[in-house]
């Protein structure tokens, strides 16, 4: 371990086995750990990247780290001195002015082109009845996209409802039965898939139904809101249909996912 300060200075980035943690489908990684993971860009130090997780207690920041350097998903970054030092002045100043300590950081989550395949296993899973039907519902306003997820899902089981806008939303999940999956959109014409996925977790029927955030809203801020919002797996378009499946197997627990 670094000295205190040095260590806040540090730099990491994600190695090849983050990168594929990341793009895999299905990850084990803790919420905090997964957060932090999401967070490092290889340009930000570990200060910058803590006062973004000011939420997250210290010593729960640290072993976080430490499990990520431990699991070679992450790795010191050598950074041209000059560089360096020229960023810093320039953030130091950028601070300055806004009077925001985390300035870089939250210029990093708002970065876009940040592509991502993350799921994991909800912490309560519950199993369809005995011979029923899956059912899953699309929250999509792309018509030629949302018939294409839905071919995908009819291959797995999946008797699947489509919505794409703020009527269809309501009257899908009114509809019995309550899904067994959500694939959610973010941008659609009249309503925000975040605030459709809240509404999911308040209602008690719908509290535990795994929700993956499938869109193009393609950064880290997002992705870091939809985990966050009780999300259980975020892909980003364009995606590859095994890699969407494999999310979907991760979400309902089952076996062939990671």
């Amino acid at each position: 371990m670094l000295g205190a300060v040095l260590y806040d200075q540090a730099i990491f980035g994600l190695t090849a086995q983050g990168q594929d943690e990341l793009k895999s489908g299905a990850t084990t990684l803790s919420p905090t750990e997964l957060e932090l993971l999401v967070r490092i860009d290889g340009t930000l130090a570990v200060a910058q990247i803590r006062a973004g997780m000011g939420n997250v207690p210290p010593a729960a920041f640290d072993r976080a780290l430490d499990v990520l350097q431990a699991n070679w998903l992450i790795a010191p970054v050598v950074v041209d001195t000059f560089s360096f030092q020229l960023q810093t002045e320039l953030d130091t100043f950028s601070n300055a002015q806004s009077g925001e300590d985390a300035d870089a950081g939250v210029r990093s989550l708002k970065r876009s082109g940040y592509f991502v395949r993350i799921a994991r296993k909800p912490p309560h899973l519950v199993p369809p009845a005995p011979g029923a039907a899956r059912t899953a519902v699309v929250v999509e306003d792309d018509a030629h996209l949302a018939g294409f997820v839905s071919s995908w899902l009819g291959f797995e089981g999946f008797t699947t409802r489509v919505a794409g806008n703020r009527q269809q939303v309501l009257e899908e999940f009114r509809k019995p039965p309550v899904p067994d999956l959500v694939l959610m959109d973010v941008v659609l014409p009249d309503i925000n898939g975040f605030d459709v996925l809240a509404s999911l977790r308040r209602h008690p029927a719908f509290r535990q139904v795994p929700v993956i955030m499938l869109t193009g809203k393609a950064t880290r801020e997002s992705v870091l809101k939809g985990l966050a919002g009780g999300a259980d797996g975020y892909v980003t378009k364009p995606f590859e249909p095994e890699a969407l499946m494999k999310a979907v197997h991760t979400v309902l627990g089952k076996d062939d996912a990671k």
